[in-house]
């Protein structure tokens, strides 16, 4: 059996169904109720007290460690997932992690996640790190402006990354959850191209066929908005990479294409499989 944290997310959804298309058993657990595909089991549960989650990693052979941003506050302390999962008998361990643990090393968040993963490495278990880039599904926060007034509002609106598919994020958990060969690594995931803020709203007029008007906000702004879902240090650390990326921030990753053996899906891929909360 397998579980999957953050089962309801751009992830955990996708990462749900591809395991339970293998013929995998799945738990699926999230911190509320929720739909999950025939045949896997889902429990309601919350990662900041972890030994909620002991009855449910008991007898699992693999767990995919997704953390939420509770558990990156100060007094959070997430590695001790690790002790209870092994302690349940999981054997493997495959952790989203973040590209910005190698390419900014001192943030707050990074440095947390960084610890998560050396305590993953020195736990005896089997593991794999998935480092992705900035997310396609990031574009979701303007899906209300879009349908209501036909605009996206970002900050740097002319400053891009290569932002990845959470469904090849998926993928590759998926592949490393299952297939020994990627037992050990450290995985850097990409999308196939760098694109700006302003080109993705171009993407998504494009797939809605009618026009988005971009509209450039203050780093300020930027800040006040995303400080509603998502710690203050961690939207530091997001808004000082998407500022000013480094050119390890620019790199097209190989390791997606290494592990699918295809290309990673570009922007235009994800927005035409979403078109419909733009709409």
């Amino acid at each position: 059996m397998i579980v999957v944290t953050g089962a309801t997310g751009n992830v955990g959804r996708p990462l749900t169904q591809a395991l339970a298309e293998a013929g995998e058993q799945v738990t699926a657990v999230s911190r509320h109720a929720a739909v999950v595909p025939d045949g896997v089991r889902h429990v309601s549960a919350d990662l900041t007290e972890p030994q909620g989650l002991a009855p449910v990693l008991d007898g699992a052979k693999a767990l995919f460690l997704l953390l939420s941003g509770d558990l990156h506050a100060p007094e959070a302390r997430p590695a001790d997932l690790i002790d209870l999962a092994a302690a349940g008998g999981v054997r493997r361990i495959v952790l989203l992690s973040s590209q910005g643990v190698a390419t900014r090393p001192l943030g707050p968040s990074r440095i947390a996640m960084r610890a998560v993963e050396d305590a993953l490495k020195e736990s005896g278990l089997d593991w794999a790190v998935v480092r992705p880039g900035g997310f396609a599904s990031n574009a979701l926060a303007w899906a209300e402006s879009v349908r209501t007034q036909g605009t996206v509002a970002a900050p740097f609106g002319d400053v891009g990354v290569p932002v990845v598919d959470p469904a090849d994020i998926a993928e590759v958990a998926a592949a490393c959850l299952l297939d020994d060969r990627h037992a050990g690594s450290v995985l850097e995931l990409t999308g196939p191209e760098v694109i700006t803020p302003r080109q993705q709203a171009e993407a998504i007029a494009a797939v809605l066929g009618s026009p988005v008007r971009f509209h450039e906000l203050t780093r300020e702004e930027a800040r006040a908005a995303m400080t509603r879902f998502v710690p203050p240090e961690l939207a530091d650390d997001t808004l000082d990479i998407i500022a000013a990326p480094t050119p390890a921030e620019l790199r097209i990753s190989s390791d997606v294409e290494r592990v699918l053996g295809r290309a990673p899906r570009p922007f235009n891929d994800w927005v035409a499989r979403n078109v419909a909360a733009f709409r």
